[in-house]
């Protein structure tokens, strides 16, 4: 049942013509009076305080307004996703520490400094996300993690989900900047770390190994750390700080719902969007090119275009402030930013 201060708050951006109450939900009929990203601004923060979820539709030629109880993102699902990924990354640290699981599973635990390197690097990702998002009062969900034991690192990353409007262009610029500057900034320690960590001793007959490609930012910690030395083998958990350097360089492509994608829409409003429809086809090039032409493992490039160009279409979310500018310190940031993103970038990453 909608209450008269909550129909009071909807008819200040919504013209409703029906209501009809549907069990615990409540449907209104009508046309709305404002874009969708100012109606969400003015009448989210109304229901959240009453705890409940307003959502917008057109279906069969006219508009509904839902509005139900909020449901409450279960914290268990959180917490099992992460037990999971935990357990698939020490796996996988493990093998990459040398030990054979089939003859001694009770070696598992050798995994651990791997598990908790990459789980570092891409948890701080998220959740540098997720604080800037509450201190908006932008609504997000705590970190998901995806567990993947035939992944080269035990997981498919992590993802948060944000929910309800957010409010300005500066409000975008930080809660999107703020991941792959954190991220990052534990990566380059979680890098060091490993540098001056020995390298596990491992019969090179025993199966497969991966081959990567570093950037200059590795490599230049590298040098700092062993300029008289070729680091032809590193320790599992430098090889965690790569993995945070590549997540941050893939996040930071200016296309879509990525995090370049949202710096770039802070910046230069609705014309980011054109470049959302324009990078994946450079990156679907660059794959096609190293995989067919130059016989490298281009395929990410490929991959990563597709699913680029799918996240392109759509035209991004507005702030519901779009008139405010972020102001020369956040692009002189946005600019630092994206700069040691291409310091994180190698054209042919990873082969086995």
């Amino acid at each position: 049942m909608i209450e008269n201060d909550d129909l009071a708050t909807v008819s200040q951006v919504f013209r409703v013509y029906e209501i009809q109450d549907d069990g615990p939900n409540t449907r209104l009929f009508g046309e709305p009076l404002v874009d969708s990203n100012v109606f969400y601004g003015k009448v989210y923060d109304h229901f959240r305080a009453k705890k409940k979820s307003i959502f917008i539709e057109h279906r069969l030629g006219e508009y509904v307004l839902t509005v139900a109880p909020e449901r409450k993102e279960p914290i268990w699902v959180n917490a099992m996703l992460a037990v999971a990924t935990f357990l698939s990354t020490m796996l996988v640290g493990a093998m990459m520490y040398g030990v054979d699981l089939t003859a001694a599973p009770l070696e598992l635990y050798k995994g651990l400094p791997f598990a908790v390197a990459i789980m570092l690097a891409l948890g701080s990702h998220e959740l540098g996300h997720y604080l800037v998002s509450k201190k908006y009062g932008v609504e997000a969900t705590l970190p998901y993690f995806l567990p993947f034991p035939l992944s080269p690192i035990g997981t498919l990353g992590a993802v948060i989900m944000q929910k309800g409007p957010v409010p300005t262009r500066k409000a975008l610029f930080d809660v999107s900047i703020a991941g792959p500057l954190i991220g990052l900034f534990v990566s380059i320690l979680i890098t060091i770390v490993g540098l001056l960590l020995p390298t596990p001793s491992i019969d090179p007959s025993g199966g497969s190994f991966i081959q990567i490609q570093t950037p200059l930012l590795f490599d230049f910690l590298a040098w700092v750390l062993h300029p008289a030395q070729t680091m032809a083998t590193i320790n599992p958990i430098a090889f965690a700080g790569w993995v945070g350097m590549l997540v941050t360089v893939m996040n930071m492509i200016p296309v879509g719902q990525l995090d370049g994608g949202h710096v770039f829409r802070a910046i230069f409003g609705e014309w980011a969007d054109k470049i959302s429809r324009v990078l994946p086809l450079a990156l679907m090039a660059l794959g096609t090119i190293g995989t067919f032409v130059l016989n490298q493992p281009g395929e990410i490039w490929i991959f990563w275009g597709l699913l680029t160009m799918l996240m392109g279409r759509a035209p991004h979310p507005k702030p519901t402030d779009d008139a405010q500018p972020v102001g020369r310190l956040r692009i002189f940031v946005a600019a630092a930013a994206f700069v040691l993103a291409l310091l994180c970038f190698t054209p042919f990453p990873i082969s086995m």
